[in-house]
């Protein structure tokens, strides 16, 4: 399969005050959710000493190749390239770009291979069951229960789940919860046994990953 790049993938990492960005190119499931969530921890980035550059890789996918199969598919051989790239001109390796995988649990098929695929591809994953918004509900609150791969029900409980769109994420959804977040999802996850596969605990979220080891952020 080819792999699919969003139009503000290429070009060579940009220079911020005689730094050099280390890029990391995100594959998203969702077409406004992630990436609006992407857009907010970019402004966050802005005041940080150590630069990153996010880039979405899959931009201008269509909904029928958001899979998370398909974002691992294309996001394998994007990581091979851009290693080989970096090993030939010698950069340092904190500066080596990374790759990421933004998906849900959701009803989707061929999760365990999606997974495999991605770990033996060194890409990263971050993943939700059942989907984003149980991170997104974690920085307002403890989540609880089980959801049943429906995201419906996680929506239900957001406190601003009657604006105008609610799948776009808002700064102030967001800013200033991070560490109540991570708390939270910990002390969540960890009700799952190692028995328990990754794809079907529920409820569940690492995407503080990403955004502590692939955006180098520690709080925002």
């Amino acid at each position: 399969m080819s792999r699919t790049r969003g139009k503000d993938t290429l070009g060579p990492p940009k220079q911020q005050h005689g730094r050099r960005n280390r890029v990391v190119h995100v594959f998203t499931e969702g077409e406004l959710t992630e990436p609006s969530y992407i857009d907010i921890m970019k402004q966050v980035l802005k005041d940080q000493a150590f630069a990153v550059d996010i880039r979405i890789a899959n931009a201008s996918a269509p909904g029928s190749r958001r899979k998370p199969i398909n974002l691992v598919e294309a996001a394998v051989p994007l990581m091979r390239e851009l290693t080989r790239e970096a090993k030939g001109s010698q950069l340092r390796k904190e500066l080596w770009p990374q790759v990421w995988c933004l998906f849900d649990r959701d009803d989707h098929q061929q999760l365990d291979q999606a997974l495999k695929q991605a770990r033996e591809g060194q890409v990263g994953i971050a993943f939700s069951h059942p989907c984003f918004e149980v991170w997104r509900l974690l920085h307002h609150r403890d989540v609880t229960g089980t959801f049943n791969q429906m995201c419906d029900l996680v929506t239900a409980r957001l406190p601003f789940r009657k604006t105008e769109n609610i799948k776009r994420v808002c700064p102030e959804h967001v800013l200033g919860s991070f560490a109540k977040a991570k708390k939270r999802a910990l002390r969540m996850n960890a009700q799952h046994g190692d028995h328990v596969p990754l794809p079907n605990r529920d409820p569940y979220t690492d995407v503080f990953h990403f955004v502590e080891q692939g955006l180098g952020l520690t709080s925002y």
